[in-house]
């Protein structure tokens, strides 16, 4: 009787211990499923927790602000928009006349970097040749640093969009070396491809981002400084016909 009631002991034991067994691996198998079923952007996004969705959100914020940045940049950076031929021709007119005072009104009806520069110019005329120059030049560089204050936030949008996504590398990584130390067979390839892709995708948005916010950087800058330069040159033109 003894014996027999040991014997139903471990079968219990056993039956129990199979019956745990088929449960975890049938736990790992259906996540594993669900994990192999959504293993789409969206799933990628979700599974990197909290800090991996503010990290998305800010990469989407700077991908917003490039796209506004260099459509911007290529509405108001434009030489026809900074120098309006309507004001050069107004300008030269009237100093063909010997009107300085009907130019400076010109000037202040259309304002701008050019009216700026040309304001500066006409202003000093009285106090000499290289006070005027000097006083063009000082209004050049401030008038410069105007129009690429708005080029040097894509150089900024191009420098944070691969440190974001190079962080968001880090953090997949480490979800990837930690899901081996806590997940176990078919789950575990799961997860581990999900950490994976994570850090992929993150990489491969900042460069998406970077890439051309830089390019449009150097594009604009050169552009913004050809037209600061021929602003420069027209207005010493312009003051010649002062003599």
């Amino acid at each position: 009787m003894e014996r027999r009631n040991i014997g139903i002991a471990v079968g219990l034991i056993f039956s129990s211990g199979c019956f745990a067994q088929d449960v975890v691996m049938n736990d790992a198998a259906a996540k594993a499923e669900m994990l192999s079923k959504g293993s789409g952007f969206l799933e990628v996004v979700m599974s990197g927790g909290f800090l991996g969705v503010v990290l998305w959100l800010a990469l989407a914020a700077l991908s917003v602000a490039g796209t506004h940045l260099i459509v911007d940049s290529f509405i108001k950076i434009r030489e026809t928009r900074i120098i309006p031929d309507g004001l050069v021709g107004g300008v030269r007119e009237a100093l063909d006349a010997k009107n300085i005072q009907q130019a400076i009104e010109l000037c202040g009806e259309e304002p701008g970097a050019f009216s700026n520069i040309l304001t500066a110019g006409f202003s000093n005329a009285s106090d000499g040749t290289e006070a005027a120059q000097d006083a063009i030049g000082a209004a050049a560089d401030l008038e410069s640093e105007k129009l690429l204050q708005r080029v040097n936030y894509l150089n900024v949008v191009g420098n944070l969009a691969p440190m974001l996504g190079l962080l968001g590398t880090v953090q997949g990584m480490i979800m990837a070396f930690a899901t081996l130390g806590t997940e176990a067979g078919a789950a575990k390839n799961a997860m581990l491809a999900t950490n994976i892709s994570q850090a992929l995708y993150t990489t491969a948005a900042g460069l998406v981002i970077a890439v051309p916010a830089l390019g449009f950087f150097s594009f604009f800058r050169n552009r913004a400084t050809k037209i600061i330069i021929s602003m420069e040159a027209l207005t010493m033109e312009l003051m010649k016909k002062l003599k």
